[in-house]
């Protein structure tokens, strides 16, 4: 999750970028419950989103890119819900084929096997 730590540059597939956001939601909760059952206001939840939120913000700018767009996109997260509602069918959509001004297509780069030597 937090391989590319704080990497702003190339491209994140659809997957790797909803993987991340799945997991990131799930602790997120976890925490705010947590928070919630332990009554310490959100302080809990606050340690946790600090630390994660470069890797957060680099996956959807990478993820952006994938699509071709420029990472600077990733504001339209601050239009109150028609913002949120079109970053989503943006951050869903299909990525460029090909080679972009971002890199190549994560999807034709060879997957290394696990079990290879």
């Amino acid at each position: 999750m937090l391989k590319k730590y704080a990497v702003f540059s190339g491209r994140a597939r659809c997957r790797e970028y909803w993987q991340f956001t799945l997991i990131h939601l799930l602790l997120l909760t976890a925490f705010i419950t947590l928070d919630a059952v332990v009554g310490s206001r959100p302080w809990i939840a606050l340690a946790y989103l600090v630390p994660t939120f470069l890797p957060s913000l680099g996956v959807t700018v990478r993820r952006l890119h994938d699509t071709g767009r420029r990472g600077w996109w990733v504001f339209l997260f601050l239009v109150p819900l028609v913002g949120l509602l079109f970053m989503l069918v943006i951050l869903s959509g299909d990525s460029e084929q090909e080679t972009n001004a971002y890199g190549p297509d994560p999807k034709a780069l060879p997957v290394r096997d696990a079990h290879a030597v």
